[in-house]
């Protein structure tokens, strides 16, 4: 492995990090910091690395102006049996982005350029300063000042987290004049965006025959009851061969739902319009409002760089679980669908998730229907139980293997065997699950 233009080798947290930081939020892309790996390439790892993770995050938030909260994702790996910190880094929206106590000069504000971190000229500086986006929903001040977010509590809560007392101010749901801006008005309980999901007959839209708005409410509440109802429409279909059943559902799970929730983080919400949800005989169309990001190409948007419009919903997803890592979406569903699905314009992105399989000579029900809808309904009554998206992802995979391992979850999922854990853990405390044995264990579904 060999330093480039997206990645950035240390041996460890040293004084200037933050410059190499710095320098991919102001690249178009972003890129990936791997602290604990040498300038050669060897893995050399990082000892107690859970506080170094919190000293760097703490440093981030502190030092880097306009804050870049939600625009890096800090992930622990293991290579070569040493842990290794990768620091995912987007592009930001708001360049230039300047190391604080520098200020807005090239000692403070740094460029990519090849595999380094090059000072920013002053003209460049100048240049992007001009440009940079007023109209961000983090500036928008929001019309109506009298809110409350305790539907906002109850879902931090739900993943084991306290919303302190600072909350609205470290959430950045405040103007720079402390008063409520658009992001905070999206996320109290509520509000006048309205999010559709529509169902028609055939493959046009002459035939409506069911029609659900969701919206009105926090914006967090509305991404999990849009959720929840594709999940219900995205049933398990069986094609009964010459020789097996197969089974598959009408879209795959893990795309549907990181198509749905990228839908909401990164739909441009300044126009007060919602992405909308379209069920047709043949596919599922997911718009939302806002082209691709200035600067982002469409090459640069399958291979996975983030450039997130809102920042602040995305730490906020986040930090509930509806998003598992920066620039992760995308690859994850292009693992299921071609990049055709996808459709571009100036004003609008579209993600077209073909059904899987015909409904002729296909039952809805079969195998998994039936066993599993049995053993699932009668024993776990899920709709009383309230469970996150990546929750009930490792419980249906629980539930088609009692013996699956949790490295096994985590490769499944994508996602590392610590936050696996704190999964499994929510599961077991909600009365969902428990284990049975040890190492030659298995899980019970309670």
């Amino acid at each position: 492995m060999i330093e480039n233009k997206h990645t950035e080798y240390k041996q460890q947290v040293t004084p200037e990090i933050e410059k190499e930081v710095v320098a991919f939020l102001n690249s178009n892309e972003g890129g990936i910091i791997y602290v604990g790996i040498d300038n050669a390439g060897n893995i050399v790892g990082i000892e107690d690395i859970d506080q170094v993770q919190l000293h760097f995050k703490d440093r981030l938030k502190n030092n880097i102006l306009p804050s870049c909260m939600g625009l890096f994702d800090l992930v622990t790996e293991k290579q070569q049996d040493k842990n290794v910190l990768k620091i995912i880094v987007a592009g930001g929206y708001e360049k230039p982005y300047y190391i604080r106590k520098y200020g807005m000069s090239e000692k403070g504000a740094f460029i990519r350029i090849g595999s380094s971190s090059e000072p920013m000229p002053t003209r460049e500086i100048e240049r992007l300063f001009t440009k940079r986006t007023r109209h961000s929903i983090s500036n928008i001040k929001s019309a109506k000042q009298d809110l409350q977010f305790q539907q906002l509590h109850i879902y931090y809560q739900g993943v084991g987290k306290i919303l302190s007392p600072q909350f609205a101010k470290n959430l950045e749901l405040l103007t720079e004049d402390n008063t409520y801006n658009y992001v905070g008005y999206l996320m109290n309980d509520t509000n006048t965006i309205s999010i559709k999901v529509a169902k028609y007959e055939g493959i046009d839209r002459v035939n409506l025959v069911e029609s659900n708005e969701y919206g009105f409410e926090s914006l967090v509440k509305a991404t999990q009851q849009v959720l929840d109802k594709l999940n219900l429409e995205n049933k398990t279909l069986t094609r009964i061969t010459s020789k097996e059943r197969e089974e598959i559902r009408i879209w795959n799970e893990i795309s549907l739902r990181e198509a749905v929730v990228n839908a909401f983080v990164h739909n441009d919400y300044s126009r007060e319009l919602a992405p909308k949800f379209e069920l047709f005989d043949d596919r599922l169309e997911i718009t939302s409002n806002g082209g691709l990001p200035e600067g982002l190409s469409k090459e640069e948007f399958f291979e996975g760089f983030s450039v997130p419009r809102n920042k602040e919903i995305m730490r906020i997803f986040k930090d509930l679980d509806l998003v598992e890592q920066l620039g992760s979406g995308i690859p994850r569903i292009l693992q299921f669908y071609k990049k055709e699905s996808f459709q571009f314009s100036e004003n609008f992105l579209r993600i077209v998730l073909p059904r899987n399989v015909d409904e002729k000579g296909v039952q809805e029900g079969g195998h998994v229907g039936g066993q599993e809808g049995g053993q699932v309904g009668g024993q776990v009554n899920l709709s009383k139980i309230e469970l996150t998206p990546t929750q009930n992802q490792v419980f249906r995979l629980i539930v088609e293997n009692p013996k699956i391992s949790r490295r096994e979850l985590a490769e499944n999922l994508k996602i590392n065997e610590s936050a696996i854990q704190k999964h499994i853990n929510n599961l077991k405390e909600k009365k969902v699950i428990e284990r049975v044995g040890k190492t030659n264990g298995y899980w019970e579904i309670k």
